[in-house]
């Protein structure tokens, strides 16, 4: 699919089908987070990958009972992991590098999940703590968004988007 279709077909999907995703297929989403780019090139960032039902439950449970996440055949949960800045960069590696590696990160398995034929959306309301220790991740670690992906069981409506005028600011 041509990068601007890719990003004119994501779309936010709340419902999905029980169907498996292919490991060939979930291992280009994987890859494409590996290729994700990040500050020093340092990925300071840790993804899990959870397929357990009882974990996906826990999951579901952390993030405020938003369904989609039982229906969704695996979650990546995306950790910021400030030591792996810190070093290099400091208090902004440790506060904002490593958030924004992790969201960069994410956003490259949303847009390789959709080329693929998958769907995803972002979550990002839930109880940090609860995450962090439903997958098993150290305190150092931040949960920063969880993406369930698989194939949609609805089909995405187009939301009115801000004007480029009232959106850019030419400075």
């Amino acid at each position: 699919m041509d990068f601007f279709d890719v990003v004119k077909e994501r779309h936010s999907i709340r419902a999905y089908q029980p169907q498996a995703v292919e490991p060939e297929k979930l291992e280009q989403v994987l890859q494409a987070i590996n290729r994700a780019p990040s500050a020093g090139n340092l990925q300071a960032y840790e993804v899990y990958l959870v397929t357990d039902a009882e974990r996906k439950s826990a999951l579901w449970n952390s993030a405020y009972n938003q369904d989609f996440l039982m229906q969704a055949p695996l979650i990546l949960v995306f950790c910021a992991h400030a030591a792996r800045s810190a070093e290099r960069y400091q208090k902004r590696g440790t506060e904002l590098y490593c958030v924004q590696d992790a969201t960069i990160a994410c956003t490259f398995a949303m847009l390789a999940a959709t080329a693929l034929g998958l769907s995803t959306v972002w979550v990002g309301a839930f109880d940090e703590t609860a995450v962090r220790e439903i997958i098993g991740a150290p305190q150092a670690q931040r949960p920063v968004a969880m993406l369930p992906i698989g194939y949609p069981a609805a089909s995405p409506r187009n939301r009115p988007r801000r004007s480029l005028d009232e959106l850019i600011h030419r400075v």
